[in-house]
């Protein structure tokens, strides 16, 4: 396991916690926005492009909350796993008998952050998982080839909401045996009418991976970026939260 580097040694932007980093998606949108990041994950992920940690995300935000290291971070983002209330395993995966048992870590990982007294995000895709919709961010607002609704949760500071974009048509894929062709691509799974990996790439705006799981694991960093510079701007003019 690899420590994070110190970061009294490491620049003057302000430094971001990434947590359940998976592959960097957000890392990135908040490295473009001006923060310094480090990520933490309990899978090994060579392709992430900043300061990692691999571990158990909840056990290293308690050791550093102990130790006083979290002092040293700025913001929080947290993507926890909640596959169990997701749209797809409520829907399509269990009416289908799909699919098994799934982990819900958004009550423990909001209960971390509470008590480190940061501003944070928590990051859910749309569905039935408990958190606070105070956030929701859609590819077609950023021009990109994925529509990829994804919730956030916002403590701490407040975020502008932009105004949501009317999609231009479907998602391309099959839908219980039928094709549909769209100007989106379907970001999940390796089915049928799945776009290629390059493809993913492209309408995530994702270039330093070529896994097809962290690529469908991911928000688009242009999500987080956005999150990342309201942040900040709303720092430098003494926005209230």
């Amino acid at each position: 396991m690899t420590q994070p580097t110190d970061i009294r040694r490491d620049g003057e932007r302000p430094l971001l916690l990434d947590l359940f980093s998976c592959a960097g998606g957000a890392a990135m949108g908040y490295a473009r926005a001006g923060f310094r990041v480090h990520g933490c994950d309990i899978a090994d992920r060579p392709n992430y492009p900043f300061t990692w940690y691999r571990g158990d995300a909840l056990d290293y935000l308690a050791r550093l909350i102990t130790s006083g290291e979290i002092g040293r971070y700025t913001f929080v983002h947290a993507s926890p796993p909640c596959q169990a209330k997701n749209t797809l395993t409520v829907g399509t995966n269990r009416s289908r008998g799909w699919g098994g048992t799934h982990v819900d870590l958004v009550a423990p990982t909001r209960d971390l952050l509470d008590r480190t007294g940061l501003p944070y995000v928590i990051e859910q895709p749309n569905g039935q998982a408990e958190i606070r919709k105070d956030l929701t961010l859609c590819g077609e607002m950023y021009g990109l080839g994925v529509i990829r609704h994804r919730n956030f949760e916002v403590s701490g500071c407040t975020i502008e909401q932009p105004a949501h974009v009317p999609h231009r048509g479907r998602v391309r894929g099959y839908r219980h045996g039928h094709f549909y062709d769209g100007p989106y691509v379907a970001a999940y799974g390796n089915g049928g009418g799945k776009p290629t990996v390059p493809e993913l790439q492209e309408a995530m705006d994702i270039t330093w991976t070529n896994v097809r799981e962290e690529l469908t694991e991911a928000i688009p960093p242009a999500y987080s970026e956005h999150i990342g510079r309201s942040f900040l701007a709303s720092r430098v003019l003494g926005v209230a939260a």
